[in-house]
């Protein structure tokens, strides 16, 4: 009887601390917002801080999310649960920070060398060449979410999708279905045990 009481209690207790970092104008920004907003949408707690260079195209970019049952108490992370990194400089700057246990996926495209760690789980993604085969880099973040997602489903796929209604404008809304594909491709590029 008592275990089947904590299986109830388990769900309000999920807390997922997650970094994503990469280019700017790779929409590492825009992934980590619509992450947030759909996270929000489903009546969980979040946090959402951005960080970038003053030249955001072509500098870093990287956005700290936090997806809670509770409230949060500080949105300033030093280690994380999750890192998404879509460039080398990323990849060296956060795969040291996931707490020893947790997930790092990265885009296997432009990274000389790969991560190191055998404490995490670690799933490389080609997100650059499946948005080149559905002809449209633009989807590049969605598919690279799709990954995340699949390991990490901290929000659903209807939770996403009442998102970008939410947040594209109104004359951007003919491609939420081509986004919607992306993210299911994301999903299909990672294998889970």
């Amino acid at each position: 009887m008592h275990s089947g009481k904590r299986k109830t209690q388990q769900p309000d207790t999920m807390k997922k601390e997650i970094i994503i970092s990469g280019f700017g104008g790779q929409g590492v920004l825009s992934m980590g917002k619509i992450l947030a907003y759909s996270a929000l949408m489903e009546g969980k707690e979040v946090t959402w801080m951005p960080a970038y260079g003053p030249e955001q195209r072509g500098g870093t970019a990287n956005v700290t999310v936090i997806v809670s049952d509770r409230r949060i108490s500080s949105p300033v992370l030093s280690s994380f649960d999750v890192a998404v990194v879509l460039n080398q400089p990323s990849l060296d700057k956060f795969q040291d920070r996931v707490k020893p246990g947790g997930v790092l996926v990265y885009d296997n495209y432009g990274i000389a060398n790969p991560p190191s760690r055998t404490d995490i789980a670690v799933y490389p993604v080609n997100g650059m060449e499946k948005a080149a085969a559905m002809h449209n880099a633009k989807v590049f973040n969605m598919i690279i979410l799709g990954s995340l997602l699949k390991v990490c489903p901290v929000v659903s796929l209807d939770g996403i999708r009442k998102a970008l209604y939410k947040t594209l404008p109104e004359r951007h809304h003919a491609l939420i279905p081509l986004n919607i594909e992306a993210l299911e491709q994301g999903m299909k590029l990672i294998d889970l045990p």
